[in-house]
């Protein structure tokens, strides 16, 4: 194996004379060591290590397991791919089946072979190469759950993969996030990556007066009241074997939240008028704009209800908040308005930073209808700030320390690479020749670029 290829190997050892046996026998591998939790820290978070062996007894308690154990959660919450084999006592089972079951990859008890640790540390960097590598060409690779949903956001990319993970589950999911924002986009990514063979069905309870809303989401039978003129299957029964999408759900009223909860609890309804209980196999996803926990301060949303919805929790960024989203989605829409109204359009360089810079209040949905109305308004080929009513906001007014500041020199350099790459992308309206020439960049360099921060190359899924 070439240690110029692989990260290299972290030896955390408090017995100096031990260290150095270990660097030793594996003197095939670059090596790096620590002593204690902290150099160990140190160590790790400057050379991001692929694969870590260390002793559960370091100082100040080189007697005790604590310290190590402290160790471990911090190094796998730094890195959770990184392969982190534990070395114990003789007999010390009990501390070493704890030390896998919070991530280790393996253990080795002392006094051991150290032909064997070479061989694990081998199928430890091997597989780390493999998960590298599965990780690179599916970010690279558009999802199932992305489509219609057009991003390069590195925690939208997250959602997503969140959304799919629990897809194949039947968990209530609720989906948090300012107005405009993709709720319904994200609902029917969830249904469609469930594989479920029924409709997707949404409902808003903002948009429907209460007096009918029940009626809506539960059915009636005929004459269950005046004008009830025949049986009518409500959302819920509608959406039996599929999604049905609650929006809105803070806006629900109060006394169809007892039944709403009853329903969940059950899964079975009543028809308004009937008699008669109807099992109904339904995912449900409910979307809000609201602060639901102080809507249950107010004794205004049940907090039974609330727990009950609330078994996978997303949050949703604003369009403000996505790394180069914004731009993204302008270009994109500006094509596809253009294609409607037979025109060929572009950006000015004013009008890119005047969407760049804007808040968006409204999210993708204020985004989408500036598109439409600049696309009808321009009066020449080329779009400006003023088409789309917006004003370039001055670089002064931009922090230079957005966010919380990360003393990770490393993941700053990182961080600062993919924005302005993002940025850099969607100026270019994903072209590479043209986005490697903003970067002052050959087109290989770009390439790596692209994969060493695995950034997705398609626009949309």
């Amino acid at each position: 194996m070439s240690s110029a290829v692989n990260p290299p190997l972290l030896i955390v050892e408090d017995d100096l004379g031990l260290q150095k046996q270990i660097k030793w026998s594996l003197d095939r591998f670059e090596c790096v060591t620590a002593s204690d939790r902290e150099s160990a820290l140190v160590a790790f978070r400057r050379h991001r290590p692929a694969v870590v062996t260390m002793d559960l007894g370091l100082p100040p308690d080189p007697d005790g397991t604590e310290e190590g154990f402290r160790l471990l959660g911090q190094l796998l919450e730094l890195d959770a791919d990184a392969k982190v084999i534990v070395l114990t006592g003789q007999n010390d089972r009990a501390n070493a089946l704890r030390a896998v079951g919070m991530g280790a990859y393996d253990f080795f008890a002392k006094p051991f072979e150290p032909e064997l640790l070479a061989l694990t540390i081998d199928r430890a960097y091997r597989l780390f190469e493999l998960q590298s590598e599965n990780r690179r060409l599916q970010a690279l690779q558009p999802s199932g759950t992305l489509a219609g949903l057009i991003t390069r956001d590195p925690e939208m990319l997250r959602i997503c993969r969140v959304i799919e993970r629990v897809a194949s589950s039947d968990a209530t999911v609720m989906l948090l996030g300012e107005s405009g924002t993709g709720k319904e986009v994200l609902a029917q990514g969830l249904h469609q990556a469930s594989k479920r063979s029924g409709k997707f069905v949404a409902i808003n309870c903002a948009a429907i007066p209460e007096a009918l809303l029940e009626s809506e989401l539960f059915g009636y039978e005929k004459g269950a009241f005046t004008g009830a003129a025949k049986t009518t299957v409500g959302k819920i029964e509608t959406a039996n074997g599929g999604t049905l999408m609650l929006d809105e759900i803070g806006d629900l009223p109060h006394p169809l939240q007892a039944k709403l909860l009853r329903f969940l609890q059950e899964r079975k309804i009543e028809r308004i008028g009937g008699r008669q209980e109807i099992a109904v196999d339904v995912r449900v996803v409910c979307a809000t704009h609201q602060d639901l926990p102080e809507l249950i301060k107010q004794q205004r949303f049940r907090e039974d209800l609330y727990y009950r919805l609330a078994e996978i929790v997303v949050n949703i960024p604003a369009l403000r908040e996505r790394q180069g989203d914004a731009l993204l989605l302008a270009q994109t829409f500006l094509r596809r308005f253009s294609v409607e109204q037979r025109r060929s359009l572009t950006f000015s360089d004013e009008a890119m930073t005047a969407v760049e810079s804007n808040d968006w209040p409204g999210n993708v949905r204020q985004l989408l209808n500036s598109m439409k109305r600049a696309v009808i308004m321009a009066e020449g080929s080329r779009v400006s700030s003023e088409d789309l009513g917006l004003v370039a906001a001055s670089s002064a007014a931009t922090s230079d320390f957005p966010g919380e500041l990360s003393l990770d020199l490393r993941q700053a350099r990182e961080t600062a690479e993919r924005q302005v790459v993002l940025a850099a992308l969607a100026r270019a309206s994903g072209n590479m020749a043209r986005t490697a020439e903003m970067l002052g960049v050959s087109r290989p360099t770009l390439y790596d670029l692209i994969n060493r921060l695995a950034i997705r190359q398609q626009v949309e899924g």
